[in-house]
């Protein structure tokens, strides 16, 4: 399981650099970070495990700043602000979902301690 999110008072930890890879390379679909060319069992390991956290930490991140973006859209100060059901379609969320997500999103802006990462499943 993932570490949970820092909050902003605490130092991010970085992860490992997702390096991108030439656009020759990547368009074979057996080759990914150069992890299928790696015969030492635990060097691929602990390759495999450094990309695992990166992405989760990624993800974590970018559900972050969806939440910010859906509790800006749905403010009631601004003249454009969309309805849940709005930022659920333009988010393929349900609406039930996107509510959380702006509630989540509130918090964060706010600086709320304990707001946690929103699960879509």
């Amino acid at each position: 399981m993932a570490d949970p999110t820092p909050r902003r008072n605490e130092p991010r930890l970085r992860p490992a650099p997702l390096l991108f890879e030439p656009a020759q390379v990547a368009a074979d679909p057996e080759h990914f970070f150069d992890l299928e060319s790696m015969d030492d069992p635990q060097a691929l390991l602990a390759r495999a495990t450094e990309l695992t956290q990166a992405f989760r930490a990624a993800t974590d991140r970018a559900v972050e700043f969806q939440a910010i973006a859906a509790a800006q859209l749905a403010d009631p100060r601004r003249f454009d602000r969309l309805t849940h059901a709005d930022i659920a379609e333009r988010a393929e969320w349900t609406e039930d979902y996107a509510k959380k997500m702006v509630e989540f999103g509130r918090d964060l802006m706010r600086g709320v301690e304990g707001a946690g990462h929103v699960d879509p499943v």
